[in-house]
């Protein structure tokens, strides 16, 4: 198929996968992360060369991750170029390594902000899930560390049937820990993820977590937005008019700061350990290898095949490319990916059917096509 071509949109956001090596055994791990190492990854070098493509045509958000991106040595080093090249430096370890020391080395480079996982309220809970006991008890410690730094944090919680009734008491606990923002990310069953099919929340229960959050949100003294969830879009339109005469004073409810769903390809992509870009870390398919292409991320960005298919969402199959509301959500294609092999597919858990005036609306521009 051939995709139409439309400028690229800024890049916005970089996720940047520094190394793969882990001191956990996360259940849902997208890229089944262990202890490594791992060959071929990006020395430091590389990573710079990277860094200073990046900023010669945008200014993003990058995001330092893994596996455990503070196992990489030069970690401080990298963060502390990328901010001084402009770039809003943030980081998203495992927790076990957030000791008063590091939290200070943290905050020197330049990174403003940490995100880390709560999976379970109760420390049971938590290290069943992150496959290591003590974890919970060492994460609290080291956010402590980090408030004592002045280090924000947000926190990220991935949600499956095994701790969908703790969602309130992980985001009270979030609160109580002082944290800025709540992240639920809703599960992408891939790499160890895939292990995990069973304990998926069903599409109704994925419908009603999102309305629980959007009314949440609207109440909540800290930033709430869920993560692989585009169809939480629709949800808010929907719900606008209810949910925005609930908004409390001073709460910033993302009704009041619309993007879209699935930001990969749109403003969003991903760098793996090897230097692959993807849309996203759980559509594991390339749009283009830096180190075959000069480490020139710009070009990549501009003139892939994949992120131009994605970007075109006029050529979703099925219901999402029918759908009145595939310009602001436009479905996880990870997850169409993952159920069907189709990455432009349907979303698989979402329940909405799109109206007869909406699927008429999409023949009339496949016929002009």
């Amino acid at each position: 198929m051939i995709h139409r071509a439309p400028t690229p949109p800024p890049l916005r956001l970089v996720a940047w996968e520094l190394t793969r090596s882990c001191l956990l055994h996360c259940r849902h791990c997208r890229a089944s992360a262990q202890a490594g190492p791992y060959p071929h990854e990006l020395s430091t070098e590389e990573c710079e060369r990277i860094l200073l493509s990046i900023v010669s045509f945008a200014k993003p958000i990058v995001i330092l991750t893994g596996g455990e991106p503070m196992l990489r040595p030069d970690i401080y080093r990298i963060a502390r170029l990328g901010s001084g090249l402009g770039a809003r430096m943030v980081m998203a370890p495992c927790g076990l390594l957030l000791t008063a020391d590091a939290c200070g080395r943290i905050v020197e480079a330049g990174i403003q902000r940490i995100s880390v996982s709560i999976d379970g309220a109760t420390a049971a809970s938590h290290d069943s899930f992150r496959g290591m006991d003590g974890a919970f008890d060492t994460l609290k410690k080291g956010l402590a560390a980090a408030r004592v730094a002045g280090l924000s944090f947000q926190v990220n919680t991935t949600v499956t049937s095994r701790n969908l009734a703790e969602l309130p008491a992980i985001l009270d606990l979030s609160i109580q820990l002082g944290a800025v923002s709540f992240h639920p990310f809703l599960l992408v069953p891939t790499g160890r993820g895939k292990d995990m099919e069973a304990e998926s929340i069903t599409p109704l229960q994925y419908e009603q977590t999102l309305a629980w959050i959007n009314e949440k949100a609207a109440v909540t003294p800290i930033s709430i937005k869920p993560t692989c969830a585009p169809h939480y879009h629709r949800i808010m339109r929907q719900a606008r008019r209810t949910v925005s005469a609930k908004i409390a004073p001073g709460v910033t409810h993302p009704i009041n700061a619309m993007t879209r769903g699935c930001l990969g390809g749109h403003g969003f992509a991903f760098i793996s350990h090897v230097g692959k870009m993807q849309i996203c870390g759980f559509l594991d398919k390339e749009a283009g290898d830096l180190r075959a292409n000069d480490y020139d991320v710009k070009t990549i960005w501009e003139t892939s095949e994949l992120f131009a298919s994605i970007r075109d969402r006029q050529s979703y199959h099925g219901k999402c490319g029918r759908c009145e509301y595939h310009a602001v959500c436009g479905g996880c294609r990870a997850r169409a990916f993952a159920s069907s092999g189709d990455y432009l597919g349907d979303e698989p858990f979402c329940v909405y059917q799109p109206s007869a005036r909406a699927e008429g609306k999409r023949l009339a521009t496949s016929k002009k096509r």
